[in-house]
């Protein structure tokens, strides 16, 4: 029995201040085994009567919390069994420092889809604008967003460039959009033709809601040309690059039909003779 508790209070020694006894260890790891049945218990009554969604969002937030609440467990069991944590802190501040360091950007995504799932800007299923990257949301984890492009690619977005960069949710109002097509006349076309024949390729488009109408902008008198915006809602604005390449076709074959010119940009160019 002697030997037994000889063996419990064997210590390790790191340095003069510290020092961790095998019967610490062991009361840290029950301590740590009674930490996590407790967190178990309450994580099961707390998603008990949660919608799945939301279980798994409370459930991705609860792995990253226990490890928090190990630490604070861990340190506090120490303290309490007369381990001098002080001393553990101060030997390993330079550690701690580059650790800390390296962790930066870690904490700052973390800290970011905790936001996103409080504050419900970011749905899965939502098609998002980032950098220039649009994408359709597959997952949301506390870490990483992750997106898959109309290509089939997939996009890994760390949480943290929410905060650091503008967010275009293309789908936070429903899945309508209003999108366009810009074209541009040659000076002298008839433009009420004009108007008729662009209200007509995306009235005869299958994807393009009847409500709201379609509508034709005349935006400028350009240098070349007379621009005009076709306007017109998708359901799916997603996969909006098909129906307006579709619509683009279907706006030449109906201006060629009607002799109507799409210019190209010129210049005249005038050339003086100094004479000597």
């Amino acid at each position: 029995m002697e030997k037994f508790i000889d063996f419990l209070n064997y210590d390790f020694t790191f340095s003069k201040d510290v020092h961790i006894s095998i019967k610490a260890i062991l009361v840290v790891i029950a301590a740590l085994f009674i930490t996590s049945l407790i967190l178990k218990l309450a994580r099961k009554l707390i998603t008990r009567k949660l919608p799945n969604e939301d279980k798994i969002k409370f459930v991705s937030l609860f792995s990253y919390s226990k490890w928090f609440i190990y630490v604070v467990i861990i340190l506090t069991t120490f303290h309490n069994i007369g381990v001098n944590v002080t001393a553990i802190f101060a030997a390993s501040a330079a550690l701690l420092v580059g650790v800390g360091l390296a962790l930066q950007t870690l904490f700052q995504d973390i800290i970011s889809g905790v936001f996103i799932l409080i504050d419900q800007s970011v749905h899965v299923g939502d098609i998002i604008e980032l950098d220039g990257k649009v994408g359709r949301v597959e997952e949301i984890k506390l870490r990483t967003t992750r997106a898959v492009t109309i290509d089939n690619k997939v996009l890994v977005i760390p949480n943290h460039l929410y905060l650091t960069n503008s967010l275009y949710n293309w789908t936070e109002n429903g899945t309508e959009t209003r999108e366009n097509v810009l074209v541009g006349v040659a000076y002298g076309s008839d433009v009420q033709l004009v108007k008729k024949l662009l209200l007509q390729a995306a009235n005869d488009h299958p994807l393009v809601l009847k409500v709201p109408e379609p509508t034709v902008l005349f935006i400028n008198f350009g240098e070349s040309s007379l621009d005009f915006k076709l306007v017109f809602t998708l359901n799916n604005s997603f996969e909006a690059g098909v129906p307006k390449s579709d619509i683009r076709f279907e706006i030449d074959a109906l201006f060629r039909k009607n002799n109507i010119s799409i210019p190209f940009p010129q210049r005249d160019v005038h050339l003086f003779q100094n004479k000597q």
